[in-house]
């Protein structure tokens, strides 16, 4: 079995210790959302008889990225390279890079620079290459790196995770028929129990928060004011890119 030795990757950023991924409440504050993968995603390119296996994964830690990478290793431990690069965090400060034997610059950079161009975080991709015997040069393998981390990303599809308040609101049943409509068009209604009253919880963009709370207050005659919970996160499908 190959060996991976930690010189054959690169920092992404000038730091020699990755930057904490932060919690999601304190990633909340000050922030106006990022984009990252919807779930998993794996596509698989054939150019000039070398495979190019790519994948793409939404994670949360440098850790989880690190545990993915070394099952993908075990699993392709006869693959000629398995590049990969990840940015985690809200800027996505925390980011790496490996080429993993390929010529410098060739492989690891050009996949991380699909990640940025998208502006997307919290995911790795990785690349598995199969050498099939022809000679890509530096500038097929950049193309081909790129390629392959750009498919994986188009399978795994891309979401907008926006900061949002959690939201807590008692509603007697002679308003809750008036209010249904509202709470399913402008929020993201986690749960709801019907008890002496309707208890609804839900989760709204925070940039919409105000405009959510007067609508309700109005739309109750004032009966229902939305009571603040917390912070929370509200995932929005992304359109496919061209």
């Amino acid at each position: 079995m190959r060996s991976w030795p930690r010189t054959s990757w690169r920092r992404a950023s000038s730091s020699r210790r990755a930057k904490k991924a932060l919690s999601g409440s304190a990633r909340a504050k000050g922030m106006t959302g990022y984009r990252t993968l919807a779930a998993k995603g794996e596509a698989e390119l054939v150019i000039q008889r070398s495979r190019f296996i790519g994948r793409g994964f939404p994670v949360e830690s440098e850790a989880a990225a690190l545990a993915i990478l070394a099952d993908i290793r075990k699993a392709h431990w006869d693959a000629s390279h398995n590049c990969f690069a990840y940015r985690i965090g809200p800027d996505g400060g925390c980011a790496r890079y490996s080429d993993d034997g390929e010529p410098g610059g060739t492989a690891g950079l050009p996949m991380m620079e699909v990640l940025k161009s998208r502006g997307l975080t919290d995911l790795l991709v990785v690349v598995t290459r199969y050498f099939g015997g022809i000679l890509l040069g530096a500038g097929g393998l950049v193309r081909a790196y790129s390629r392959s981390a750009a498919a994986a990303i188009q399978e795994a599809g891309e979401v907008a995770v926006l900061p949002a308040l959690r939201y807590h609101i008692t509603i007697p049943y002679n308003r809750y028929g008036g209010l249904e409509a509202l709470l399913r068009e402008r929020a993201m209604v986690e749960a709801v129990d019907f008890g002496q009253d309707v208890q609804v919880t839900a989760l709204v963009e925070t940039a919409q928060a105000p405009g959510f709370c007067k609508a309700v207050t109005e739309k109750s005659d004032g009966r229902c004011t939305p009571a603040l919970l917390g912070e929370g996160w509200l995932r929005r499908p992304c359109p496919p890119r061209d």
